[in-house]
């Protein structure tokens, strides 16, 4: 299946859910409920970056006046989120303006998903500065077809550190694996339909048809910097069916990511 196939199909399971329109399964029964886990203050703190238009996070709290499903939608990534971050003695915040390195004094972890818009110099100074000083940084994209790489310069974060974004991977199967590693310990059945590829770091997520195109690497950096980054957005938006399989381990592989980079 080709590139443009694979994303007319994401866009029409994600965009069903939005709009209502989707076959029952077990993600969207939970997307139907209402957010009902509490942020409380914990001993480790995750910030999410929604100033640079990310595609599909938002704070439920700025959903107002939206479609209902798509409020259904963020509830329900938000519920897995803070699911994650409960188990890790973690809280989630987000930042909304131009990041600062201030802002990134009390952060153990920055969260970047598929954003959509470019990071300024001193944003990216400031991101930078925070991962040599110790900080840790997960960061998603995705193919093309949600952001490219001339709309928003993720790379620029990124490259210093021996890791950056190439092209779309030319593999658009479905279904992924992350294979055991410091960060996993376990091998994770992970959804998966095609990629953007990710070059440098230690590779650990893969198709499940080849490992020639990973689309997730880790890597340790001086001063105790940790870094995970992916090409491919499904499991962070903790997507546990896709086309007939219901059983991806989302919710599972994203405490072992968070918990890696926490600790």
């Amino acid at each position: 299946m080709n590139n443009i196939s694979f994303t007319i199909l994401w866009c029409s399971f994600i965009f069903s859910v939005a709009c209502g329109q989707s076959k029952p399964s077990k993600s969207d029964d939970k997307i139907s409920q209402k957010s009902s886990v509490k942020t409380v203050s914990g001993k480790y703190h995750i910030k999410m970056d929604l100033a640079h238009e990310p595609v599909f996070w938002n704070d439920p709290k700025d959903m107002g006046g939206k479609p209902t499903n798509q409020v259904e939608r963020i509830n329900y990534m938000t519920d897995q989120l803070l699911v994650n971050a409960s188990a890790l003695s973690a809280d989630v915040s987000y930042l909304k303006h131009e990041i600062k390195l201030e802002d990134l004094k009390n952060c153990d972890l920055l969260f970047i998903h598929i954003p959509s818009e470019k990071y300024s110099s001193p944003e990216v100074k400031a991101i930078q500065e925070y991962i040599e000083n110790g900080g840790s940084l997960f960061l998603v994209m995705d193919v093309d077809y949600w952001s490219t790489l001339d709309q928003t310069n993720v790379n620029d974060l990124i490259k210093p550190f021996g890791i950056e974004y190439g092209q779309n991977s030319p593999d658009s199967l479905s279904d992924g694996y992350a294979k055991a590693s410091p960060v996993t310990n376990n091998r994770f059945k992970i959804s998966y339909h095609g990629s953007r590829i990710v070059k440098g770091g230690t590779p650990f997520c893969f198709s499940a048809h080849t490992n020639e195109y990973p689309f997730g690497v880790y890597k340790e950096v001086t001063n105790g910097g940790k870094i995970v980054v992916m090409g491919d957005g499904m499991t962070s938006l903790y997507m546990t069916s896709w086309q007939g399989v219901d059983d991806y381990q989302c919710l599972e592989f994203m405490e072992a990511v968070f918990g890696w980079l926490l600790e």
